[in-house]
């Protein structure tokens, strides 16, 4: 209930005196005070009703004005009878704390003002109850989360990505999918619309693998009731979340099915299709880690599952650059990486006897994609050389020693003596071996160049002329 409909309550016959637009504040309930600091026993949005038994002078409108609007009161209903007035200095008081003050007419009692309003509150209420019960059957019933959003008002729920799930789309959703992703905690205030983000799962779920909810005004300056009301609300969302979740046992089967080569249990894809495969180094659980390859891909309804500890989504082939969606959704998420790598892989579109081939392929591709330096790397099928296809099938700690064992002597040596070996090495191999162009690139002299080599061939035990070790330095420093 508002201040506002005090003035439709034709039994009262209030007049508003000051405050005409401060009229939209709730009412919680109804308190008559005669004392002149009251605010030890008032909760906030209450209608104040005075008989200014407690005045004794114009001061003591500002106290009592004070002690109201520090309390947090809507509003205040007064009449003096001795004066058969209200004095201009509660007015004025009044307007400089904008608190709304309405005249009680003289032949209306204080217990009507209290009974009439208390009436229309339990009415109010029983009807919100009403809704609450109905919305929360909708909801049970699994007609989704805009049944119970309704109740609270404009409240949408969000991905990270900014990717409205439901309620009302917000004026710009990808705004506060970065302040949710960037926030140092949470809930944390979007200034520019004035809405407060908070997650929905709980505290050590990563925000990239998380939902949120956007609710109206700083949450700073929220009452208890309402932290209490965004609580609620987010176990609600969460639980609608998880019951969404029911098809992931349906969709893990379909991707180890499509690994296996066997053939596809439940519903039939749309093919082609083309395989995305997703991993993470760093704080992402593999169930998280495949949370965020079905919000990236672009694909209503991704079917996604896991192969040994490897995210693998198939989605429709519809003609969409695949591999260039996913990279802008990863850009978005980047802020909430929190210290993550993810590297991905895109297949190319696949019927459905090339199904496992196309796993594998994303596979190779996201193994390439992890060797690459940069937080979120795709790398597309058409990118897999032949010696990349090899070293993908080369298990990761063989790699690694096979690098270690090549270039860690020239390491070491630049890292001692800043001779540059190095980049020396990489540029020679770059220019197919040729001195002149080398020395150039490096803006050095040929015997320069030679004396690096050498340098290069002696810490190594390898020979730059021939075919074989310039190959296998290559694939090191490709690893």
């Amino acid at each position: 209930m508002k201040l506002r409909s005090l003035l439709g309550m034709a039994g009262l016959r209030l007049e508003v005196v000051t405050g005409e637009d401060e009229l939209d504040r709730p009412i919680r309930w109804v308190v008559t005070t005669d004392l002149i600091d009251p605010g030890r026993y008032l909760r906030g949005r209450e209608l104040v009703l005075t008989g200014l038994v407690w005045r004794t002078g114009p001061a003591d409108s500002e106290a009592f004005v004070a002690a109201l609007a520090g309390a947090g009161v809507s509003g205040l209903a007064a009449w003096d009878l001795t004066l058969g007035a209200i004095p201009g200095d509660l007015v004025e008081a009044c307007r400089r704390h904008r608190l709304p003050l309405f005249k009680v007419p003289e032949d209306v009692a204080f217990a009507t003002v209290t009974e009439e309003v208390v009436r229309h509150l339990s009415s109010a209420r029983a009807a919100d109850l009403a809704a609450l019960l109905d919305r929360h059957r909708r909801l049970v019933e699994g007609t989704g989360l805009d049944a119970v959003l309704d109740l609270v008002g404009h409240c949408p729920v969000l991905t990270p990505t900014g990717r409205v799930v439901a309620g009302p789309p917000p004026a710009d959703p990808a705004a506060l999918a970065a302040a949710f992703l960037g926030a140092p905690r949470l809930p944390h205030h979007v200034p520019g619309q004035d809405v407060s983000v908070l997650p929905v799962s709980p505290a050590d779920t990563p925000r990239v693998a998380d939902w949120f909810v956007a609710l109206e005004g700083d949450f700073a300056e929220w009452p208890p009731e309402r932290h209490t009301l965004a609580g609620e609300l987010a176990a609600i969302v969460a639980l609608e979340r998880a019951r969404l979740r029911a098809d992931d046992r349906a969709s893990q089967e379909l991707v180890t099915a499509a690994f296996a080569g066997e053939d596809l249990p439940g519903a039939e894809l749309p093919f082609p299709v083309v395989a995305v495969a997703a991993s993470a180094h760093g704080p992402l659980r593999p169930g998280e880690l495949r949370t965020v390859l079905s919000e990236v891909v672009p694909a209503a309804r991704p079917v996604a599952g896991l192969l040994d500890g490897e995210a693998v989504a198939l989605v429709p082939s519809t003609g969409q650059d695949v591999a260039a969606a996913v990279q802008d959704a990863l850009g978005r998420l980047e802020p909430g990486l929190a210290g993550a790598r993810v590297a991905v892989g895109v297949s190319g579109p696949a019927g459905p006897a090339d199904l496992r081939g196309a796993v594998e392929e994303a596979r190779h591709a996201r193994r390439l994609a992890a060797t690459r330096p940069s937080p979120v790397c795709v790398v597309r099928h058409d990118e897999l050389a032949t010696h990349v296809l090899l070293l993908a099938s080369v298990p990761d700690d063989v790699r690694q020693m096979f690098r270690v064992r090549l270039l860690d002597p020239l390491h070491s040596y630049d890292k001692v003596h800043g001779a540059d070996l190095v980049r020396t090495l990489e540029t020679f191999l770059r220019n197919s071996g040729s001195w002149t162009r080398c020395a150039e690139e490096l803006h050095l002299h040929v015997n320069s160049v030679r004396y690096r080599v050498q340098r290069i061939q002696d810490l190594t035990g390898r020979d730059l002329s021939r075919m074989e070790d310039r190959v296998d330095f290559f694939l090191a420093l490709l690893v």
